[in-house]
């Protein structure tokens, strides 16, 4: 998409262009390219992490007065394409964009002080404890209780698909610590230090044989009271207001474009693949527009609640459409699926051909969860249906 940028984000857009070239390494592009999961793997992430917090970027979607730059819709939109095209890994969310806005938003002084640096830094690595069997998208439902005594609550349950638990140091967590009154009332937000005794986490491998999800166990776990964020019982307005965040995220366009750029210069699309490719890129491109949009309105102080979440379903929509079409590009080349990870390792196998064709296996399985997770496309209807039109 083209804008008719004024001179000062004309320079702002150069500066970005400038801080890439020399911030962003051939290790974390090689990174950030030979992956088949959502994100790079931690060395390479944080890397990149590390560079955008010394230069006071990372966390640029956050209000100047919790530590983020103070941008504007325009140049958030600048930075994400410029990011996105030049190949920068994708940092994982749990931190900067879901607990973190917790944090400024509900956390106490003590909190915000004892965490918000610690994210920024990468010394924290988060993971998100809300799904658990039998309790995913009716969320409510959840059973992990949090028994208080004394200074302490004392854990007990199990959560499910937990994105990188195996590397996090903290996970935040919905747990019941009443269950006398109607379900989401006796709900609260707990943080949580996976090294305490008690917590057990255990892999998830995916289709694809990625390790990105994980169960984690939690036995008699002491969690400080001073790690319970907002009020008990407060639980499920936070998780509402965190989950906005994360099912109404922007900046799924740029990467789909860019990845759709990378697939059609890999192979010569012909006919109806060729057909099939510029459906994706008009549907990508408007997408684009309507996130601009969304990112716009928020600014002006208008959250539009349905658009927004109509953004995370459209572009799973456009992702598993991409996906398929590479499958369907490069044919039998598609077929690989090594089993060792990570990809970008100096001991891992070679692919065959360009990692479009090694990982479009491996990919196309990946993208399948698109649909279900941060809310299934069902569940994203549903609240469109009865915010937007009232049904």
């Amino acid at each position: 998409m083209d804008l008719s940028l004024s001179p000062e984000q004309q320079a702002f857009r150069t500066e970005v262009r400038s801080f890439l070239q020399d911030a962003l390494t051939p290790a974390m592009r090689q990174g950030a390219t030979l992956t088949s999961g959502v994100f790079a793997e931690p060395d390479v992430y944080l890397a990149w992490q590390a560079a955008l917090n010394a230069k006071g970027w990372l966390v640029y979607f956050w209000p100047k007065t919790a530590g983020g730059p103070g941008w504007d819709a325009v140049r958030r939109w600048i930075f994400e394409t410029e990011c996105t095209a030049a190949g920068a890994p994708i940092l994982p969310g749990m931190g900067l964009k879901l607990v973190g806005p917790v944090l400024y938003t509900y956390g106490s002084d003590e909190q915000q002080e004892r965490f918000l640096p610690a994210l920024r830094s990468g010394e924290h690595i988060w993971a998100q404890g809300f799904s658990e069997p039998g309790s995913g998208s009716d969320l409510a439902s959840l059973r992990t209780r949090a028994v208080r005594e004394g200074d302490d609550y004392v854990v007990s349950g199990q959560k499910i698909w937990t994105t990188q638990a195996q590397f996090a140091n903290w996970m935040f967590a919905l747990v019941r610590t009443d269950a006398t009154v109607k379900a989401q009332r006796g709900i609260s937000f707990l943080l949580i230090d996976m090294a305490s005794p008690g917590v057990t986490v255990r892999p998830i491998l995916s289709a694809s044989g990625d390790h990105e999800l994980n169960e984690v166990f939690l036995e008699d776990v002491r969690v400080p009271v001073a790690n319970l964020v907002g009020e008990e019982g407060q639980g499920w307005t936070i998780a509402k207001f965190l989950l906005e965040n994360e099912r109404g995220g922007t900046g799924y366009a740029p990467q789909l474009l860019a990845d759709l750029d990378r697939l059609t210069r890999a192979t010569t699309l012909t006919g109806e693949l060729a057909d099939r490719a510029v459906r994706l890129r008009l549907e990508a491109e408007a997408l684009e527009m309507t996130e601009l949009r969304t990112l716009l309105e928020i600014e002006q102080g208008n959250p539009p609640h349905a658009r927004s979440l109509a953004v995370k379903l459209i572009a799973s929509e456009v992702r598993q459409g991409i996906e398929g079409l590479a499958i369907d590009a490069f044919g039998m080349a598609s077929l690989q699926l090594p089993a060792e990870r990570p990809f970008h390792a100096a001991d891992a196998p070679a692919l065959v051909g360009p990692p479009e064709a090694g990982l479009a296996a491996a990919r196309y399985l990946n993208a399948r969860a698109w649909s279900i997770f941060g809310g299934t496309s069902e569940i994203q209807l549903t609240i469109i249906a009865k915010a937007a039109v009232g049904l």
